[in-house]
C-alpha cells in the first residue's frame, strides 16, 4: 500500500508540475469501480453511466428539482392530439472529431437505446415513426399518446439515452461498440486508458454549453477542469490515505466504515449529491432451473430480510433505511401493498415452499462481487440466508466487471451461466414501473434475468398510458401485488453514500449520477 502511495504522490507531483506549466487543471477521483466496460447502451452498469455522461450529451436532461428540460434539443412543439412532436437541435453541436451532430445521429442513437432500455422499449410501443425533417430537425409520429416519449429521452440513469454519431449509433445493441465519440463536454483520452490503472478525459474546448446555470444533469455542462483521471484504487483505506494525504481529491463512494476518518479532517467536505440514494437488488436467471419456477422464487421472498444486508453493507443506520416499498420510501408512489410477511426471514415458510416447487438440493450458483465495496458484503449474507431457507448455495467470487460481463449470458450454469446475483440501483431508476428496469418482464426483451410475464407486461402499459396520479399510485401497487407473485427480482433496502472531496472543490451538483462539469478546483 504504502509503494502505491508513494506512486501516486509521484504521479501527481509530475502531473502538478506539467499543469502549472500548461496553465491547466487536474482532478484526481477513485470512481467507485475500475472502467473496463465503455458502452452505455450494452450495460446498465453505473460506472459506465458516469463514463458516458463524461463523454456523451442527451437531448433532454433532468434538473435538480425532477423536471425535464431540453438539452441538445433547442426547441420542441407538440400536436394538439399529442401524437406529433417535431424536435429541433441546438447551433453548434459537434462531435468530438469535428463533425456536426445532425438528426440522423440522434435518430440511430434513440433507436439503439430503445432496443436494450425498458423505458425506451415500452416507448417504442407507442411510436409509429421517427423521421429526419433536415439535417438539425426530426419528427416523431405516435401511435397514441403516451407521458414516455419526452421523460424517456431525458432518463436520468441506466440506460441513460446518449447521442452517438450515426455510424456507431448502428451497432447492434447487444454488441459493445469500438469507438468512442461523443459530443459532450469531455474527451476520451483512449491513449491513456489503461484498464486496472486509469481513464481520463480532457476537456472538449469546442462543446458550447447551454446558458442556462447547471441544474441536476440538465443546463450549462461548463466543464471547468482541463484533465480529470479516474484513478483504479480498490483498496478503500488506500484511497482515504490518498485524499487525505492531498494525493487524490475525490472519492466517489467512501468505505462507509472510514467515513468517520474522512469526517475528522477538515480539509475535507462530504457531499450527499443524490439525496434519494439506492436500493439494493437481487436478481434472478429466469431462464434457468430452480428460478424459472415462481414458488422457488417466493421462497427467496420469505427467506430474506433487508437488516442484514443493509447492516452487513453500511452499517450505520443513518445512510441506510430498511424499506419493502418497490418505488422508493420518500416517494410518490411508495407503498408497501402486497409486502406483508415478506422480507423477515420465515425460513420455515421459505422451507415449505421449496418442498412444494420440488426443489432437488442441486446448488444454486451466485454470483459475487468481490472489488466494489457497496456490494462486496451481499454475497456472503444472502448465501447464509437462503442456506436457512433450504437452498444449497454456490457462491461464485469475481471482480465487478466480471459479474458484469457474466450476468448477460444465458448459459447452464457448469458453462459460464448464473442463478443468482445482486446489484444496486440509484432511486431515479426505479421510481415507476416503467422506469424500473427489472419489473421488464418482456421474456428475451427484459433486463439480464429476461423475466415472462404478460400481466406483469399489461399493468406497465397501463402505466405508462395514465396519466392521472392517483390512478398511477393504483397501477403501481397492482404492480406489487402481481410481483408477489411472479416475483422478478427482490429490493433488499434503501441506502445512501455521499461524495467525499477536498475543500479545494466546489460546485459538484445535486444528481442521480455523479458529474463533473460545474465542478471547480482552487
Amino acid at each position: 500500500m504504502a509503494w502505491r502511495l508513494r506512486s501516486l504522490a509521484a504521479a501527481a507531483a509530475i502531473v502538478v508540475g506539467t499543469s502549472l506549466a500548461q496553465g491547466q487543471t487536474t482532478l484526481k477521483v477513485v470512481m467507485h469501480s475500475d472502467v473496463k466496460i465503455v458502452d452505455p447502451i450494452w450495460t446498465t452498469a453505473y460506472i459506465v453511466r458516469n463514463h458516458g455522461y463524461m463523454i456523451y450529451d442527451t437531448l433532454f436532461a433532468m434538473d435538480e428539482a425532477g423536471a425535464i428540460k431540453p438539452q441538445m434539443v433547442e426547441s420542441f412543439t407538440e400536436s394538439p392530439d399529442k401524437l406529433v412532436y417535431k424536435f429541433t437541435l441546438r447551433d453548434g453541436l459537434t462531435w468530438h472529431d469535428g463533425k456536426p451532430v445532425t438528426s440522423a445521429d440522434c435518430i440511430a442513437s434513440i433507436t439503439r437505446w430503445s432496443a436494450k432500455d425498458p423505458v425506451g422499449q415500452k416507448l417504442m410501443t407507442f411510436v409509429e415513426t421517427i423521421t429526419a425533417d433536415d439535417a438539425k430537425s426530426f419528427t416523431v409520429k405516435l401511435k397514441s399518446p403516451t407521458g414516455l416519449l419526452i421523460f424517456g429521452l431525458g432518463k436520468p440513469s441506466s440506460n441513460v439515452p446518449f447521442m452517438m454519431p450515426e455510424r456507431v449509433a448502428k451497432t447492434d445493441p447487444n454488441t459493445q461498440i469500438s469507438e468512442f465519440i461523443g459530443s459532450g463536454p469531455f474527451v476520451l483520452k483512449q491513449d491513456e486508458w489503461k484498464p486496472g490503472d486509469k481513464i481520463v478525459y480532457t476537456k472538449f474546448k469546442d462543446y458550447k454549453p447551454r446558458s442556462e446555470p447547471a441544474s441536476g444533469l440538465a443546463g450549462g455542462k461548463v466543464a471547468k477542469i482541463d484533465r480529470i483521471e479516474w484513478l483504479a484504487v480498490s483498496d478503500q483505506q488506500q484511497a482515504v490515505n490518498a485524499l487525505l494525504a492531498g494525493e487524490i481529491d475525490m472519492i466517489e463512494q467512501p468505505a462507509f466504515d472510514l467515513i468517520p476518518l474522512v469526517q475528522s479532517d477538515s480539509n475535507i467536505k462530504l457531499w450527499n449529491y443524490n439525496p434519494l440514494g439506492l436500493q439494493y437488488t437481487m436478481r434472478f436467471n429466469h431462464t434457468l432451473p430452480p428460478f424459472d419456477n415462481p414458488k422457488v422464487r417466493q421462497a427467496v421472498t420469505y427467506a430474506l430480510n433487508q437488516k442484514d444486508f443493509l447492516e452487513a453493507t453500511v452499517g450505520n443506520p443513518d445512510y441506510y433505511n430498511a424499506c419493502k416499498a418497490m418505488f422508493v420510501c420518500g416517494t410518490q408512489l411508495a407503498s408497501e401493498k402486497g409486502m406483508e410477511g415478506l422480507l423477515e426471514s420465515n425460513f420455515k415458510k421459505s422451507q415449505e415452499l421449496l418442498k412444494e416447487a420440488g426443489y432437488d438440493g442441486k446448488p444454486i450458483v451466485l454470483l459475487h462481487s468481490t472489488d466494489l465495496q457497496s456490494l462486496t458484503n451481499l454475497g456472503p449474507v444472502a448465501k447464509q440466508l437462503l442456506e436457512k431457507g433450504g437452498f444449497k448455495v454456490d457462491m461464485q467470487s469475481s471482480d465487478w466487471q466480471t459479474v458484469v460481463s457474466r450476468r448477460v449470458r444465458k448459459d447452464p450454469v457448469d458453462k459460464g451461466g448464473w442463478n443468482l446475483m445482486q446489484t444496486s440501483w440509484v432511486s431515479a431508476d426505479i421510481l415507476n414501473p416503467v422506469m424500473a428496469g427489472f419489473f421488464n418482464a418482456s421474456c428475451d426483451k427484459a433486463a439480464f434475468g429476461w423475466p415472462c410475464d404478460a400481466q406483469m407486461e399489461k399493468l406497465r402499459d397501463d402505466f405508462a398510458r395514465e396519466p392521472d396520479p392517483a390512478k398511477q399510485k393504483a397501477i403501481a401497487e397492482a404492480v406489487q401485488m402481481r410481483w408477489r407473485e411472479v416475483v422478478t427480482h427482490v429490493h433488499l433496502g434503501q441506502y445512501n453514500v455521499p461524495i467525499a472531496a477536498r475543500k479545494t472543490l466546489s460546485g459538484i451538483l445535486t444528481a442521480p449520477a455523479p458529474v463533473f462539469w460545474n465542478v471547480e478546483k482552487k
